[in-house]
């Protein structure tokens, strides 16, 4: 998933290649390098393991913060530092691999989020949404971001085995829902070929999507006579909400 930012020129200790371009010649997707404050923040107050500074876990760890960092803000594959671009794919739940163009298209929320069930059982429908609009969904459910930790290693380079934790504070309207402000998390399992440069050639996820919407889901359905911020709208008001007769 992703781990949502704002724009900054600052530097960043969980995340490499945001700040040390040679030259000024990345396109950003938001016009410039994106800030990472308040994931970090959250990142800091609810991880469960702290890794010694060079472990391989830290290694890790960081790597996939920094390629989760150019997959959501860098518009450009040739910018990419964090993969192999010859030869990347992105494959979730055992489906059909996805190359790194593709997963720049549709980004990182409706890459992990395809479904191969029937449309009616599905809890999110990526193939419905944008890069954008999957993106503003999530900031608006998780405003202080969507934080991510290894919790386990298995094996080291050339193919990483690990497991992995996702976390946010439901505060925000998803979908028609309304906010608990509770905590949503789910964990999974991940495999990770890189190459000598240690640039990510094949990605493997595993976990089950029902951990997450369990949680986004359950808020109370908000009233088609009430915007997703809570306030009523005014053009149905005067009238009355024609679903509350």
């Amino acid at each position: 998933m992703a781990e949502e930012a704002l724009i900054r020129e600052a530097g960043d200790k969980y995340r490499s290649f945001l700040h040390d371009e040679a030259e000024n010649i990345t396109q950003w997707r938001h016009g410039g390098p994106p800030m990472y404050d308040s994931v970090n923040q959250l990142f800091e107050e609810g991880r469960t393991k702290e890794w010694p500074k060079g472990s391989l876990e830290e290694v890790v760890q960081n790597a996939i913060k920094s390629w989760e960092m150019e997959l959501s803000h860098k518009t450009r594959l040739q910018d990419f530092k964090t993969i192999n671009p010859d030869k990347f794919k992105l494959i979730v739940n055992g489906r059909e691999g996805l190359s790194g163009e593709e997963t720049l298209r549709i980004g990182s929320y409706n890459a992990l989020l395809k479904s191969s069930l029937p449309k009616e059982f599905q809890y999110y429908k990526a193939d419905e949404e944008t890069f954008e609009s999957s993106h503003d969904a999530f900031r608006s459910a998780l405003p202080r971001g969507f934080a991510w930790e290894v919790l386990s290693v298995y094996s080291g380079p050339p193919v990483i085995s690990f497991k992995f934790r996702h976390w946010g504070f439901f505060e925000g309207p998803f979908k028609g829902h309304a906010p608990t402000d509770e905590k949503v998390e789910f964990y999974g399992f991940g495999v990770l070929k890189v190459d000598e440069s240690l640039r990510a050639e094949d990605v493997e996820v595993y976990y089950d999507p029902a951990e997450l919407f369990g949680g986004l889901l359950k808020g109370a359905l908000i009233s088609p006579c009430q915007s997703e911020d809570n306030t009523v709208n005014t053009a149905t008001a005067t009238r009355g909400c024609p679903f509350s007769k």
